[in-house]
């Protein structure tokens, strides 16, 4: 597994992930919820994608974002719970000191991508309730691909900032993760090197993008809220205010959890607490994004609607 190093210290060749819990009477049952968890998630976002593609209806700016969220959502969940629900069965619990990485980059990089994309949405959103006349002319086909574009670069940027920092860690004490997944502070705490740079980068890091992402999208909504409060149909205003609410509360429970594990410097002192979080924004938010942003949309009912009636669906699938 390791290699000798220094003293206690050790060249980790393997990690081992302890992961939620360790009862025996709660495997199968932590199973079979995850698996169906995983189960709606994967057929959620990609069936999502696929109607979004098929519809002719639902080519529209916010569904173009919508297609991006549900592919980054599919994405970081398939990196993160396909190994843990093998590990909640497997006695083998291991995983390679460059697969740790690599799944800690990838989920790093969707994860950023995603917090970036609703920031995003909610702009989206603005322009079309508060400019609906203008809204095509605003977001534009080029002005969408920039700002796509720019969500998966910072993702991308970010992740490799904390991936060299991390690579550049000697030994570690330990080479059991008190985890279910790679995630940097759980493995910084078991670095025998210095690693204030690669904590004080967590933190600076997430902090920027959380309160950047947060500015855009209270700004994006109050303006919103100011709107439908104009509005003279009660009906309208129903509609937008029951929108924007689940949007919200989607955005208040993956921002939330987020700030809980990373924007605070003593992170790393409830492990407990923080899986549990980790929870909700790598197994739970995945699942409910295409329930909130889409399912209780009326243009995506009518559009399943339509494409289940016919053979519509299949002919565009495999032709």
């Amino acid at each position: 597994m390791v290699e000798a190093g220094e003293g206690n210290c050790t060249i980790v060749m393997e990690f081992i992930l302890l992961g939620l819990s360790d009862a025996p009477e709660l495997r199968v049952f932590l199973f079979m919820v995850f698996l169906l968890i995983y189960g709606v998630t994967v057929l959620g976002n990609l069936g999502m994608i696929a109607l979004i593609q098929v519809s002719s209806r639902l080519h529209t700016p916010m569904y173009f974002f919508l297609s991006h969220l549900s592919f980054v959502d599919f994405c970081y969940s398939t990196t993160i719970v396909p190994k843990m629900i093998a590990n909640i069965l497997n006695k083998d619990k291991t995983i390679s000191s460059l697969g740790c990485m690599i799944q800690f980059y990838l989920f790093c990089t969707f994860i950023i991508t995603d917090v970036f994309l609703l920031a995003v949405m909610a702009y989206d959103r603005f322009v079309a309730i508060c400019s609906p006349l203008l809204y095509m002319v605003t977001m534009s086909q080029r002005l969408r691909m920039v700002l796509v574009s720019s969500c998966y670069l910072c993702g991308t940027v970010c992740s490799l900032i904390h991936l060299c920092l991390a690579l550049e860690i000697p030994s570690y004490r330990s080479n059991v993760i008190n985890h279910f997944f790679c995630d940097l502070p759980p493995l910084l705490s078991l670095a025998c090197s210095d690693v204030t740079m690669n904590e004080l980068l967590v933190y600076i890091v997430s902090t920027f993008n959380e309160i950047i992402t947060i500015v855009i999208i209270l700004t994006s909504y109050l303006f919103i809220l100011i709107t439908i409060l104009r509005m003279r149909s009660a009906e309208g205003r129903r509609k937008a205010f029951s929108t924007c609410a689940s949007h919200l509360t989607a955005i208040a429970v993956l921002q939330g959890t987020i700030l809980f594990t990373y924007c605070r410097p003593s992170s790393g002192n409830n492990v407990d607490a923080d899986k549990v979080a980790s929870v909700f924004y790598t197994v739970v938010i995945p699942m409910l994004n295409p329930l909130i942003y889409s399912l209780r949309n009326k243009d995506v009912k009518e559009a399943l609607k339509k494409l289940l009636g016919s053979k519509l669906l299949f002919e565009k699938l495999f032709s």
